[in-house]
Parts: C-alpha cells; structure tokens; sequence
C-alpha cells in the first residue's frame, strides 16, 4: 500500500515544511480534532541522532494477554504508550511488562531495524500492539523531496508488511516533519504526543517515570523501546497509571476515528460532570 492516495503533482516540486513536533520538542496538550474542530499543528522540534540498538539479547517469550474489548475512552480513562526507533535489544522484554499489565501500545518502528529484528516486530504486532511507520533511517523528511520523502515510508511500509502481513496504520515522521506537499495526499494518519518524556535525552529512569506518571485521560506519551533506562522506567509507569485507572489501548483506540493527512497530539478523553 503506497502511503499517497493521489498522484504526486509535477506542479508541487518546492516542499513547505509541515511544522508538526519534534522528537525532542516538549509539546502542549492541545485538543482533540474531533472535540474541537480544529487541526493540530505542533511546533518545530529538533533531535540528535538515534542511538543505534544494542545487540539483540535472547529471552523466553511470554504468551500473548487475553484479547480483551477495547474500551471506549470517550467514557473512560485511557491513555496510549508510544515507543519509538525499534524494534530493538530491548523491545521483547518491554512487551512481556506489558503482557504483565494487558496493557496495549503502540511502536513507531524503523525500517532499517525492521530488517535487522524481523522476529521481534512480528511478536509485537501478534500481541495485539499497533506497528507505526516511522521512516526508513531516522531523516528528516522534510528536508527531502516529496518523491524522496514519499519513498522512505513506501519502503519502511513495506519491510512492515512483510514481516507482519499488514502495513502500518499511522505515521510519525522523525521530529514530527513532513513536506506539507505530501502530507496533503496521505492516506494515513499522524501521530505525534502530548508528553514528550525526553527518555531518549536524560537516559534517566527516575525522570522518564515522572514524566509518564503526568499523564491525563487522552495522553499520547513518548518514549523510545531502544533505551535501557526507560526499560527500567516502565514497571513503575505502568503500575502507576494502572492503579489510577488508566487503560493502556493503542494510538488508534484513543483516537476513536483519525483521519488520513491530520496530525493528532492528544485522545479522546471522558467529558467532565457537569
């Protein structure tokens, strides 16, 4: 599946650089479209380069959690775990804590590291978890031409495919940037974050913590599975939120109905009692 419903136009050869959110850019938490009418556009970002993933470490696999109906987070408390740049050394160990939790997430995955972990990204997708395009390398597309562009995620879309047997369902563009040539004809839709814990800058189990644990009803959080430290983060995070009522569900869920093109920071969350 190309990542374009329409025919690139001749006509659309400069690219105005859609300024959505960065990977290190602390972001608002703005409304949700369909709540308000209104679409999100986040601010400009920047980030270092990724760390490339440790070695990839064996480990028994446990079975997947129990499907269960996902809840309506119209209603109810939901917020969605996001982890970027796997999968990686440390990915399989992250999806047992969130078997341990029937917790839901969803991962922004690279398509170079695709093709290096295939195994891991076919167990995350069979435990339920939603697989995200996030590039082929980690480049800014926006600096790229919307051919150039449009083909990092055709390839990184189609690595998914074959190992999962489904194309990816969102996209998070590496520091939330996109010619806004091509974002006009996606036909999936963007993700971005209303908590950016910075996991990927501190390398700071205690600040990743605290910086999850600020979480709302309808919170999209940031994190990146590459890191040991946020690892160490997660049982913490997820026993928090958890005892507060969170339900864990995927960037979809929380969105309810996304649509292709639009760049969502934050979920649909229970309208306060009058």
């Amino acid at each position: 599946m190309r990542f374009r419903s329409k025919a690139l136009r001749t006509s659309l050869a400069a690219t105005a650089i859609l300024a959505l959110a960065g990977c290190s850019a602390a972001l608002p938490a703005p409304t949700h479209p369909a709540q308000s009418g209104q679409q999100f556009i986040a601010g400009p970002g920047s980030s270092p380069a990724v760390t490339s993933p440790p070695a990839e470490t064996s480990g028994k696999r446990k079975e997947p959690a129990e499907t269960t109906k996902s809840p309506n987070c119209a209603k109810v408390k939901c917020v969605a775990l996001t982890f970027d740049d796997g999968p990686g050394a440390y990915t399989e160990d992250l999806l047992n804590l969130l078997d341990t939790y029937q917790a839901k997430a969803t991962f922004f995955v690279i398509g170079k590291d695709v093709q290096k972990h295939p195994q891991v990204l076919k167990d995350t997708a069979s435990r339920g978890h939603e697989i995200g395009n996030h590039s082929w390398a980690h480049q800014d597309l926006s600096k790229m031409s919307v051919s150039a562009a449009e083909r990092d995620l055709d390839k990184t879309a189609a690595a998914v495919k074959q190992v999962t047997g489904s194309n990816p369902t969102l996209i998070r563009p590496p520091f939330g940037a996109l010619p806004a040539a091509l974002k006009k004809d996606l036909s999936t839709p963007i993700a971005l974050w209303s908590i950016d814990t910075q996991d990927w800058l501190t390398r700071d189990t205690k600040k990743t913590i605290k910086a999850a644990e600020a979480a709302k009803p309808g919170s999209i959080v940031l994190m990146h599975d590459i890191h040991e430290s946020t690892l160490k983060a997660m049982p913490a995070v997820l026993k928090d939120l958890k005892g507060r009522g969170f339900h864990f569900v995927t960037v979809t869920q929380i969105l309810g109905k996304p649509k292709p093109g639009i760049g969502y920071g934050t979920g649909l969350s229970p309208t306060p009692a009058k």
